[in-house]
């Protein structure tokens, strides 16, 4: 998937950027308004990811402009104002969906696909509430993780980890995106966080924790 990124701060941007590459997406990134009109101008994208405070012209208006060129990219607004005067201004001048910031990594990534899909018309089923992987059940109703018959007491952290694990079973999951998921855009990339709560977790769930393998250089990956 190619994505285009328009955002002005470099920090968040190089941090979305390398979560989404990590998902093995194409992503161009553009700073202002004028530079995102441009990259749309000569290149094709499946999703534009737009933030609406920028410097020069404004997102909404990035909007509006490619909207008149007759652009049927599906557009995710992004923004740190909440209003819902500015989500249905944005919706009414073409944008296709909605993320306030702070947001869940999960759940942009979640987004974008499901701006895809909608896009070529490709659907797919809604995952069931239990989750079982080897011994493993996670029951997303009550939060509940057990190991045959034997609970076992995670913190919410550990259980967003276990559950991040879980949702992408055989996929290689970057540090970045760990961090971008569990903790948020506001975590410090250099932090070691997430080897210590994979450790976490893996001695709580015993023998079960042997398969969540660490790629050198590259992240982890649930068996």
């Amino acid at each position: 998937m190619n994505i285009l990124l328009v955002e002005d701060e470099t920090r968040v941007a190089d941090f979305i950027r390398r979560g989404l590459a990590a998902e093995g997406w194409s992503v161009d990134h553009a700073g202002d308004g004028e530079d995102a009109l441009e990259h749309v101008a000569s290149n094709a994208y499946d999703v534009i990811l737009l933030d609406l405070m920028l410097p020069g012209i404004q997102g909404q208006d990035v909007c509006r402009k490619l909207r008149a060129r007759k652009s049927t990219t599906p557009i995710l607004m992004l923004t740190a104002l909440d209003s819902s005067e500015e989500r249905v201004e944005g919706l009414k001048i073409g944008a296709d969906d909605y993320l306030p910031k702070p947001f869940d990594f999960d759940e942009l990534v979640a987004r974008i696909e499901a701006l895809h899909r909608r896009a070529t018309g490709y659907a797919v089923d809604v995952s069931d509430t239990l989750i079982t992987s080897g011994a493993l059940s996670f029951d997303r109703s009550s939060l509940q993780v057990t190991i045959g018959d034997k609970i076992v007491d995670l913190s919410k952290k550990e259980r967003d980890l276990l559950l991040l694990f879980l949702t992408n079973n055989g996929r290689v999951l970057s540090r970045e995106r760990i961090l971008n998921s569990v903790w948020g855009l506001n975590a410090d990339p250099l932090t070691n966080v997430v080897d210590v709560y994979v450790g976490r977790v893996r001695r709580k769930i015993g023998s079960e924790g042997d398969r969540i393998v660490t790629l050198r250089n590259v992240g982890y990956r649930m068996t």
